[in-house]
């Protein structure tokens, strides 16, 4: 997460150093996924205040590790039990897929090219609900969830938010924090 400070540090670049990254990067082949953390990493006022991971589960070729290995259903416990928030990468319309959409965001996958519906009908598995549905909070507390219509409160952090939390946690611990910082 970028903080406010950080993304006006690297629009204005009072020292230069994300003007000159920037250049650098322009001619990576996956800037976007190095540019933040090697400006953070060279900047004396904010190498100290980050956390080396991305929180993502990903398989890499060994070696050399360079090409991320597709995920699959064999890979769903493991994903869970990271507790990472993402995870890459997906071939198109994996299975596993589906398993992430019902378990843990709670939606009904959109339907297959696979799938056969009688014309007129609608697709199986469709049912319209492709968002992950969470709730609305106003400024003043209310908060709503359109699956719950008539309900009006808190809404309750679910598993996956409870398992973010521990990561989140770990990771910033005074035992694990200095480790996990730029080098």
């Amino acid at each position: 997460m970028l903080s406010r400070r950080f993304a006006e540090y690297c629009v204005m670049g009072w020292d230069n150093l994300p003007r000159t990254l920037l250049l650098y990067h322009a001619n990576l082949v996956s800037s976007p996924e190095f540019y933040f953390q090697t400006v953070a990493c060279n900047s004396r006022e904010f190498r100290n205040a980050t956390v080396n991971s991305d929180l993502h589960f990903i398989r890499w070729d060994t070696p050399p590790k360079q090409h991320p290995l597709n995920l699959g259903p064999k890979d769903y416990r493991r994903m869970v039990l990271s507790s990472a928030a993402f995870a890459r990468k997906f071939k198109h319309g994996d299975l596993v897929l589906d398993r992430i959409d019902r378990e843990i965001l709670k939606r009904c996958p959109p339907p297959r090219d696979d799938d056969e519906a009688p014309a007129g009908a609608a697709a199986p598995g469709h049912g319209g609900q492709f968002f992950s549905y969470g709730g609305w909070c106003s400024e003043v507390g209310l908060c709503s969830n359109p699956r719950e219509p008539d309900r009006k409160g808190v809404i309750k952090a679910g598993a996956g938010s409870r398992r973010l939390t521990v990561m989140l946690n770990k990771m910033l611990s005074e035992r694990n924090f200095r480790k996990q910082q730029c080098r």
